[in-house]
């Protein structure tokens, strides 16, 4: 039997320390993002939560090693779960990085045993077409994305109509942008009633699980519990 190790890191909010403490394998608890990256690609745990770390300084040195690399948030809602992507601020700015997003989220999905249902929203309904440039571009950037990735992947554009994306059952949401992305889920998760099981990684070979420095307990259990899950599945 494959005991599991996770490690995860603990800044200013304790209360990833308390989950550690009631869950029931083994959780390394390190207090610097060098430690729990160190860990993480030596291979000395099967995966790693960031619980309270920085983002910033982990994912920049994250990325010296794995040039894309992005987030999606596992979200449940009424027993639904899916994915939000992208949550990290300075993730998917351009073209190029929204495909490369869907394309590793739906290999993720696939490698779950999920098929992908990818929803792409944009910052308006098709009747705001003129409104404004801004509008205009990230609904002509959705239509293109979607053009280029429907031969792949059941997606359809769901402009701004996000509540119809989960409604229609899609386990990929593709938000305009990072930023979007990060207030969608703090809008959902943290002030909301929606469950976040953390972030998982995408673009790496690693098991590794996003999380906010806001989560609460529960949220960390359920991130801790994400990850040992995957690392016994994957």
């Amino acid at each position: 039997m494959v005991i599991m190790k996770i490690a995860a890191g603990v800044g200013e909010n304790q209360a990833i320390v308390r989950a550690a403490q009631k869950v029931d394998f083994e959780v390394i608890l390190t207090k610097s993002e060098e430690e729990l990256l160190t860990l993480l690609l030596n291979g000395d745990v099967n995966a790693a939560v960031r619980g309270s770390l920085s983002a910033s300084c982990f994912m920049s040195q994250l990325r010296e090693k794995y040039s894309e690399v992005s987030r999606a948030s596992i979200l449940e809602y009424n027993g639904q779960l899916f994915l939000l992507a992208p949550v990290g601020i300075d993730e998917g700015d351009t073209l190029q990085q929204k495909e490369r997003i869907i394309h590793n989220g739906a290999e993720f999905l696939q490698r779950i045993g999920i098929d992908p249902r990818i929803a792409i929203l944009s910052g308006g309904r098709p009747q705001d077409v003129g409104r404004s440039s801004k509008i205009d571009g990230s609904i002509r950037e959705a239509e293109e994305l979607t053009m280029i990735t429907k031969d792949k992947y059941w997606v359809k554009h769901y402009f701004i109509l996000i509540e119809d994306a989960v409604s229609d059952g899609a386990n990929l949401i593709l938000a305009p942008d990072g930023i979007c992305g990060n207030l969608i889920f703090r809008s959902l998760v943290l002030i909301g009633s929606i469950k976040s099981h953390g972030a998982v990684t995408l673009g790496i070979k690693e098991i590794f699980i996003d999380t906010s420095r806001s989560q609460n307990e529960e949220g960390y259990i359920r991130s801790l519990e994400l990850a040992k899950k995957l690392a016994e599945s994957i």
